[in-house]
């Protein structure tokens, strides 16, 4: 079993994604990094959530920042995003992607590029208090 589940929808997300491994290593958790994107490989992200046995999930996405919504949709576990900023609108599209979900499907959301508080979030959310 793994504590966290860090999901990204790009190789292009990696200098926010180090920022959180990073910090889940400094608390010392368990974790899991994996490179699926909601659009491209729909399938393999449905699989890996369904059969995750993470207890959190972080989604690290940019433009439409469907990833932490679809996770959402797929467990009942707790998931935080983390928008990732654009060149176009700056990251508010991926900021409002997240923040934006339906009743039923809570998604919590960081600030741009801040994998470091979404960690800190997770380990929050986990019982261990910084």
């Amino acid at each position: 079993m793994v504590d966290i589940a860090v999901i990204c929808g790009s190789l292009s997300d990696s200098h926010v994604v180090d920022s959180i491994l990073m910090v889940l290593d400094e608390y010392g958790f368990s974790y899991d990094h994996q490179v699926l994107s909601a659009h491209r490989d729909p399938d393999g992200l449905d699989a890996y959530v369904r059969t995750s046995d993470a207890r959190v999930f972080i989604c690290v996405a940019g433009l439409s920042a469907a990833l932490p919504g679809a996770v959402a949709a797929r467990t009942k576990k707790p998931v935080i995003g983390v928008p990732v900023s654009g060149k176009l609108m700056g990251g508010l599209d991926a900021v409002l992607s997240i923040v934006q979900m339906p009743p039923g499907v809570p998604v919590a959301c960081v600030g741009l590029d801040n994998g470091k508080n979404a960690a800190h979030l997770a380990a929050r959310i986990l019982g261990l208090y910084a």
